[in-house]
């Protein structure tokens, strides 16, 4: 636990040095939306992108032991995966919105577009855990695991595409979505330690400190937001944890706050201050991730 405390030490200071010149940066290219730059989910899959890549093989010359369930190999081409390419459709999207491309329909991507790229991206990842991983089951708390076979392949598009879409709708809000999300994490990287799965467990590390040091920036009142790139990929990618896991139970417990993500427009229309809202759903995250890592001992 050690080694991976310093991990995501590594990657909060890391991060923090990088976002004040890419909040600057952002404002110059005027990359923003109702003037608060859009642009943390591209730092975000960026430096924990790049920091993977230089952290990882060094630690097994350093006498880390690497373990995990699967291929490591294969566990981090799904992982990356998912985190780079719906990031990559969330930009692109981004970039058809502000300088103006969705007026004119040039370029522009229409939701119905957005949702077939999704759902051919999460098919093509739930079949990579099918075949590649080999995992069909989900473990059912009470009633033990479940052996689906071909039926897990939509499922797991199924739980993909709620996810990457509600986290995407929770994204409207001063540090509600990535707050939340901070949660979630902590929740999964106790397990992921638990399970023995180092790839995972240095991923999530390097994830949970990169949004520490955006979150800095994102609480009420934001200087940066996400974007459609963290939107999407950080959803998406927060299903795969739950998927590669085994918790599938879990995962829609604790992260059960992004799948009611509309009520906290209900909220704002009520008259609910932005805080207020925000600092409530985080505790009731809190209470969610407790109670599925208890779900997830059983």
């Amino acid at each position: 636990m050690t080694l991976f405390l310093g991990i995501l030490i590594f990657s909060a200071i890391i991060n923090s040095i990088a976002i004040v010149p890419f909040i600057d940066f952002l404002y110059r290219a005027k990359f923003n939306r109702r003037g608060t730059p859009l642009g943390g989910g591209v730092l975000i899959i960026s430096t924990v992108t790049l920091l993977y890549a230089l952290l990882f093989p060094v630690l097994s010359p350093m006498g880390v032991s690497i373990t995990s369930f699967f291929s490591i190999k294969e566990e981090l081409n799904i992982i990356f995966f998912t985190f780079i390419s719906f990031g990559l459709l969330g930009f692109y999207d981004d970039i058809v919105k502000i300088f103006g491309f969705a007026k004119t329909g040039f370029f522009s991507l229409r939701v119905r577009h957005k949702l077939v790229i999704q759902t051919v991206l999460a098919l093509i990842i739930s079949l990579m855990l099918f075949f590649n991983l080999q995992i069909n089951i989900i473990n059912i708390p009470f009633l033990g695991i479940l052996h689906l076979g071909w039926w897990y392949i939509p499922l797991a598009t199924f739980i993909i595409l709620a996810f990457t879409n509600a986290f995407d709708i929770s994204d409207g809000l001063d540090g509600l979505s990535c707050g939340t999300l901070l949660i979630c994490l902590l929740a999964f990287w106790a397990l992921s330690v638990s399970s023995l799965d180092t790839p995972l467990s240095v991923f999530i590390a390097l994830w949970i400190g990169a949004l520490i040091a955006f979150l800095y920036f994102n609480v009420y009142p934001a200087r940066l937001r996400l974007g459609n790139a963290g939107g999407l990929a950080f959803g998406a990618t927060l299903a795969i944890v739950g998927l590669l896991l085994g918790k599938i139970v879990a995962l829609v417990v604790i992260g059960g706050i992004f799948l009611i993500a509309p009520f906290h427009q209900r909220l704002r229309v009520r008259g609910w201050e932005e805080p207020k809202i925000v600092m409530r759903a985080w505790l009731a995250a809190i209470i969610l991730a407790v109670f599925g890592l208890w779900l997830a001992q059983l």
